[in-house]
């Protein structure tokens, strides 16, 4: 998260004159620290942090780390391996020193040098990863390394500190030395140097934004500089369906601004970001053109706008299938797309480009309509408080049908008019209006809107044996999500990860295999998978057949029953319902002697969970409900979840038990 700000007149005088840059050296082998072979502040931990450093000077366009960890079991000598990404052309890593000490004081030192690896371009940035792996690594070994990173003259960057590590931290010093004018207790510009950012406004302020823990605060020195030591940092959380780790974490970053606080911030922002909107998706001619010959004069503004969508959605989503190099587009004859006009006509886009493109098209046919940008609830929780417009990841249209706003999400494949992927569903971020530019946070999901129903017909014999077919209907998010996959899959791949995910739901010795799936490539329909199964289901005694009741349920992990404490708030990405209705054809000469009983379990506006039994001669059906209407819990609520899951998991566990028919009697 580190940015870049051109300096607008020479930066090698405030290099020369700077200080040296005094960081941290390797230090002498602690007997206490060879010794240990567990550490009581970090049970169980794999390894830990003994000490961190961070030293970055902007004046000198420079930033040392240092860190030493204690690997305490054989997980923990995947530290061993170091990975460093950074931006290539503007930055260099450079002075990597490291080291191994065993236990009995042996110290190996690293040689040779790192791997220096491209793994990804964005324009015309090239990202790369320096690699490199200590020697002769082992439980009870410290490791110790350091390196640089250095930056061109002519930039200047402000630090991002991850305080809060995968591994508890013991201690941990972050200084900072920024840009003279905004050094700590900086009295005044007299300076004639100054900075600019990319849209050419002079930057007025340094700010910063933490996320600390309790009774430590940002301290500044004599010398202009900001720090922070920590002690005692407990490792990041690893708990079931957290929010974004990284908008909860120990942290603190600086950034240089042109702007004095969130508000004013926001607004420009907002601003800057409607210009381009407006620009990109403008109602050309060519726009108008092709909006003519999609919707016919007599439809109202909603079938126009569904007509549009349909339109969109059809074209090559390069966020789906793939990007085009620079050379296969000018083979292709095919430019970075300026206008909506140019995606258009090329007949393929980015996800923000197809959305863009749309909304040009509602604008043409008189249709009113807005731009939302959001945060990617997968990645970052949207914060005001956190003035940095990168937060902000896709782009979203509100059709306003009739004073009736509708959020729709062109720039996702397969993607069902009227429907938001649930990554842009109660997703912070700023919009359009007709009062001007707003902060908003877009609808939650309706749990109605998200159902799966699983519904089988199982022929069973008398030692246990099962096959029949199941149906899988699938609306909402589970179909978006398989869809989306077979965009990127060919059909056997697909099937693959059907057939991996669904044997993880059904009973210990039976098989579930994906037959054919249907609407497939319909996203206006319901997504259903036929599945055929087959196998052993239950136990047989010399009079007796036990079988699992819900067959689905058997080797479901329930969440949050064994976890008795919660650190974080729960995110389960959206509501959604869950209905199972299998019905089981008895053996010949068997009848039903238990079955489950008729349960309803109620989390009062929140969540509900019903199991009904209904028999006919010769079978039995058991259906199963689950309602969640909640997506977000706070951990303080985590009992009462808790509490409503261990009952649901009970009544999962019940069994259905076949006993052989008393002689004369019919099943």
């Amino acid at each position: 998260m580190r940015f870049s700000i051109c300096v607008c007149s020479s930066a090698l005088l405030l290099a020369s004159a700077a200080p040296l840059l005094v960081y941290a050296q390797f230090q002498a082998p602690n007997p206490d620290e060879l010794k240990m072979t567990s550490d009581p502040k970090a049970p169980g931990a794999d390894a830990v942090y003994l000490d961190v450093e961070e030293i970055d000077n902007d004046p000198l366009h420079f930033q040392s780390f240092y860190a030493r960890i204690k690997v305490l079991t054989d997980k923990g000598e995947q530290l061993a391996t170091v990975d460093l990404p950074y931006e290539r052309g503007d930055f260099k890593i450079d002075d990597i020193e490291g080291r191994t000490i065993h236990p009995d004081g042996t110290i190996v030192t690293l040689v040779g040098k790192p791997e220096d690896l491209m793994t990804s371009r964005s324009g015309g940035t090239e990202f790369g990863h320096k690699v490199f792996t200590l020697p002769s690594v082992e439980v009870g070994s410290v490791l110790e390394y350091r390196y640089d990173v250095r930056y061109d003259d002519n930039h200047f960057s402000s630090p991002f500190w991850e305080i809060q590590k995968k591994y508890f931290v013991h201690k941990a010093h972050y200084e900072f030395l920024p840009f003279p004018q905004f050094m700590a207790h900086a009295s005044s510009m007299a300076s004639s140097e100054y900075l600019e950012d990319a849209k050419g406004h002079v930057v007025n302020s340094l700010i910063w934004w933490t996320s600390l823990p309790a009774g430590v605060t940002i301290k500044t020195d004599i010398g202009g500089r900001y720090s922070v030591d920590v002690t005692d940092v407990p490792p990041i959380p690893d708990e079931d369906w957290m929010p974004p780790i990284q908008s909860f974490l120990y942290r603190v970053l600086f950034y240089y601004e042109s702007a004095r606080g969130p508000g004013q911030f926001w607004v420009d922002a907002a601003k800057d970001w409607s210009k381009q909107v407006d620009h990109f998706a403008d109602p050309s001619k060519g726009i108008q053109q092709a909006v003519s010959g999609l919707v016919a004069p007599g439809d109202n503004d909603l079938v126009k706008a569904q007509k549009l969508y349909a339109a969109v959605e059809a074209l090559d989503n390069t966020d789906y299938s793939r990007v085009k190099t620079a050379s296969e587009m000018k083979q292709l004859k095919i430019k970075e797309a300026k206008r909506a006009e140019d995606t258009w006509k090329q007949k393929s886009g980015s996800s923000d480009d197809i959305a863009l493109l749309y909304l040009a098209m509602l604008r043409a046919a008189g249709v009113k309509a807005y731009a939302a940008v959001v945060a990617d609830r997968a990645y970052r929780i949207f914060d005001p408080s956190y003035m940095n417009f990168n937060q902000l990841d896709d782009t979203l249209v509100i059709l306003d049908a009739g004073g009736k706003e509708i959020y729709l999400d062109p720039g996702e494949k397969m993607c069902p008019f009227g429907t938001l992927n649930w990554r842009h569903s109660d997703a912070g971020g700023i919009r359009e209006s007709g009062k001007g530019m707003e902060l908003a946070v877009t609808p939650g999901q309706e749990y109605t809107a998200n159902a799966t129903e699983r519904l089988g017909d199982l022929i069973l014999d008398s030692h246990g044996g099962v096959t029949g077919q199941v149906r899988i209907i699938m609306d909402g998010q589970a179909a978006l999500r398989w869809r989306q996959i077979a965009i990127e899959n060919d059909l056997d791949e697909v099937k693959k990860q059907f057939d991996r995910e669904i044997n993880g739901t059904v009973p210990d010795g039976v098989e579930a295999h994906l037959d054919h799936f249907l609407g497939l490539d319909r996203p206006d329909v319901n997504l259903i998978a036929v599945v055929n199964v087959k196998g052993v289901l239950g136990a047989a005694t010399s009079k007796r057949l036990l079988l699992p009741a819900f067959f689905f349920e058997t080797r479901g992990h329930v969440p949050f029953v064994k976890e008795e404490k919660r650190q974080e708030p729960v995110d389960m990405q959206f509501a959604d319902m869950v209905v199972d209705q299998i019905t089981y054809q008895l053996p010949q000469g068997m009848t039903v002697e238990g079955a489950p009983q008729q349960t309803t379990n109620l989390w009062k506006g929140r969540a509900v969970y019903a199991a009904k039994t209904w028999t006919n001669p010769g079978e039995i059906t058991i259906s199963r409900t689950f309602g969640r209407g909640f997506t977000f819990v706070k951990a303080a609520e985590y009992q009462d979840l808790r509490g409503f899951y261990q009952k649901m998991a009970a009544s999962d566990q019940q069994e259905l038990v076949l006993e052989e028919a008393p002689a004369g009697k019919s099943n």
